[in-house]
């Protein structure tokens, strides 16, 4: 049995042509792909504009130049990725960790008690934990009610849906990001985007992702103005390219991701192995997360990780906690009360979840886990 990772990119013939295609071309950096990319994200997404960027993080850090000012306070999630609530520190503003719910998606009811609280806070950053949805509907309180901008972090998120609202749309936020790593629904090696329907907003970040730069027709030939202290942000027109064959292919990728999800529902069914939630036809899966009361067994978290791996199989932890990162701990951060995510943490792991799993590949993991949590 070859090695089975948490989460892997499907490349075809189709995608190495479109590369092959490009880099035979006039433009391999800035060219017509990524506008074309750009375009296609916007349409699948039903949102208005789309600003493709180098990586994940980059489209955070441009989306909160965006949003926020220095010493804004902004509500977010421990459970993510560095990069969400860094990209607030980028800017000088300053993270307020809730806690999340059983489902792994920030506390929207806890967001509306700091808000009742504090009417100085700017911002929540939400993420779509896994690909599960962020609830709309309150999103949509949230923003009218108390007019806080709201960034939708929808990095495990492209595909999902809720109440037929896609994610990216930003129907209920200023901002939303998707990322395009390699283990994330489709790849560009490396890449971004942000999304928005606010026409300031998208030509503000077509300014900030190079450099700053403005140039109009009634300049001179070789004049440009830097008018911004911008960035090198700016993504490839080879892999955009790649994006763009990969889009084409997505709704089958997320169509099998369920399939293994469905698959992984029904082998824990009654068992020690409790899915973070139940089937939801809504998500689009980037992550098939399980929790599995470590106290009831005799064996820790640490020996299955070690004991999987020694079987050729990479399960991954999304995540330890942000604010109690030794960087966020010498910030003041660590004694938020966040119980939920505490027991969270204690409890978690992600299963193999891609599309080219195999049948016979996740049998094989289910089988593994199992023996190893009996034992």
């Amino acid at each position: 049995m070859n090695f089975i990772p948490y989460g892997k990119q499907n490349i075809t013939q189709d995608d190495i042509d479109a590369v092959v295609e490009t880099l035979k071309s006039d433009y391999l950096t800035t060219g017509p792909k990524v506008k074309e990319f750009e375009d296609a994200l916007a349409k699948f997404s039903d949102v208005k504009y789309c600003v493709a960027v180098s990586n994940g993080t980059t489209a955070l850090h441009l989306a909160s130049l965006v949003l926020l000012n220095k010493g804004d306070k902004v509500l977010t999630t421990p459970n993510s990725f560095l990069a969400t609530s860094n990209s607030i520190l980028y800017v000088g503003a300053n993270p307020i960790f809730v806690d999340i719910t059983k489902d792994g998606n920030i506390d929207l009811d806890l967001c509306e008690e700091e808000l009742k609280k504090d009417s100085t806070i700017k911002a929540i950053y939400a993420v779509a934990f896994s690909g599960n949805p962020l609830n709309q509907d309150r999103l949509k309180h949230l923003r009218e009610t108390y007019k806080v901008a709201i960034l939708e972090d929808c990095a495990h998120a492209i595909g999902a849906t809720y109440d037929g609202i896609k994610a990216g749309s930003c129907a209920n936020s200023d901002i939303s990001i998707f990322s395009f790593h390699p283990v994330k629904h489709i790849t560009t090696a490396e890449g971004g985007a942000i999304t928005t329907n606010s026409k300031e907003i998208y030509e503000k970040l077509l300014i900030l992702r190079a450099h700053g730069m403005v140039k109009t027709p009634d300049m001179k030939p070789w004049e440009y103005e830097m008018r911004e202290l911008g960035y090198n942000y700016r993504i490839t027109d080879i892999q955009c390219a790649l994006g763009l064959s990969q889009l084409n292919k997505l709704e089958s990728f997320i169509a099998r991701r369920k399939e293994i999800a469905k698959t992984y529902d029904s082998a824990f069914k009654g068992t020690i192995v409790k899915p973070l939630y139940t089937f939801d036809s809504n998500s689009s899966y980037h992550l098939y997360v399980v929790l599995v009361d470590f106290t009831k067994l005799n064996v820790s978290k640490e020996e299955l990780f070690i004991q999987l791996r020694e079987k050729r199989i990479g399960i991954q932890l999304h995540y330890i906690p942000i604010n109690k990162q030794p960087y966020y701990k010498d910030l003041g951060y660590g004694n938020e009360h966040t119980p939920v995510m505490d027991k969270y943490y204690e409890e978690c792991f992600s299963l193999p979840m891609y599309p080219l799993l195999s049948d016979e590949e996740q049998q094989y993991v289910i089988k593994s886990l199992f023996e190893i949590l009996n034992a």
